[in-house]
């Protein structure tokens, strides 16, 4: 699951800015509720992760969203914490599924602990993120989340599935980035508007900004895997390539090559026979099959779909806002 540390300083910066005093709340209330009097692993592990250094733009884009709909309670502070718990939470599993090592350049928690651990302590946030949700006394909202949880899940089965696969194809592709992020961007903007009573159509609005931000934010991070820098990928460039992932460079570059490239992504990315000089080959292919600006265009496209969507809100600076942050996340990538 790719993590929002990605996201750099501008426009990020002032989408936070708006929302800060929100976020302060937010913060004081996932340090109370990740503690634990019987079992300190818990809180160590979870303030490991939770206190890394990760941007949380999930959260802000609840608080966000319900801030354009002119809320004026606190249930969005209590939403705001489930995002982040569910979020974090889906990172503890993902790092024991993929075996990692390194999350925000430091050692995950499935190393300095062990995985067992790291998947109970993940399954306590789940647990408190629903005991937050209840707390918002809407269904609505419940089913919104545990609905994306579900999808969450499913994203992640899905995605050992098509590891090493390569007749996957851009649909199956897309079902996998919804479920490892956009999902949780959707219902995260989405709950923003209906704890906000915001009319049908600008929830559904603020759902549709959600999902087209999440695959045009995990698109961009694949892309950025065979173009980035360690700062910019919390990991290093090319791990998707050593990892046998299909993501859609490789998907688009296997389409269109010829008998000799196919045969190449063959040995690279389902056998898994790795040689020097690769990941090079990799990159020119990518350039004789346009793979890596078609990949960008369709982060655009999402991008632009994303702003599209807050035509349904007055102008104001947390529209503006999200609307920057919609075009970063692919701007960032060139």
């Amino acid at each position: 699951m790719t993590d929002a540390a990605t996201v750099q300083e501008g426009p990020f910066e002032r989408l936070s800015s708006l929302v800060a005093g929100d976020m302060a709340q937010v913060n004081r209330l996932i340090r109370e509720r990740m503690a634990s009097e019987n079992a300190p692993r818990i809180p160590e592990i979870s303030a490991h992760l939770i206190e890394a250094g990760g941007k949380r733009l999930r959260p802000i884009l609840t608080l966000a969203a319900s801030r354009l709909c002119g809320y004026a309670g606190e249930h969005h502070i209590r939403l705001a914490a489930t995002v982040e718990f569910i979020h974090t939470a889906t990172l503890l599993h993902d790092d024991v599924v993929d075996g990692s090592a390194k999350r925000r350049g430091r050692a995950t928690a499935n190393i300095l602990w062990d995985n067992k651990s790291s998947v109970l302590v993940g399954d306590y946030l789940f647990a408190r993120a629903f005991l937050l949700m209840v707390e918002t006394g809407s269904l609505r909202v419940l089913d919104i989340l545990s609905e994306a949880s579900a999808v969450i899940a499913e994203g992640e089965v899905l995605q050992l599935t098509t590891a090493h696969d390569l007749t996957t194809d851009e649909a199956r592709y897309l079902k996998v980035i919804r479920g490892k992020t956009a999902a949780l961007f959707a219902a995260a903007t989405e709950v923003g508007g209906v704890i906000a009573g915001a009319p049908e159509a600008q929830v559904s609005a603020l759902a549709t900004y959600g999902d087209a931000l999440g695959i045009a934010f995990q698109v961009a991070d694949d892309l950025l895997d065979y173009g980035g820098t360690s700062a910019r990928l919390g990991k290093n460039p090319g791990d998707d390539f050593r990892e046998g992932k299909v993501t859609m460079p490789v998907i688009l570059a296997y389409q269109r090559g010829d008998d000799d490239a196919r045969a190449f992504w063959r040995r690279t990315i389902v056998e898994g026979k790795q040689e020097e000089g690769d990941l090079e080959r990799a990159l020119v292919l990518f350039g004789d099959t346009d793979a890596l600006t078609d990949t960008h265009a369709r982060a655009r496209a999402q991008a632009d779909r994303a702003v599209a969507a807050l035509d349904a809100f007055p102008d104001s600076e947390v529209r503006d806002a999200l609307a920057d942050i919609a075009t970063f996340v692919v701007d960032r990538t060139v």
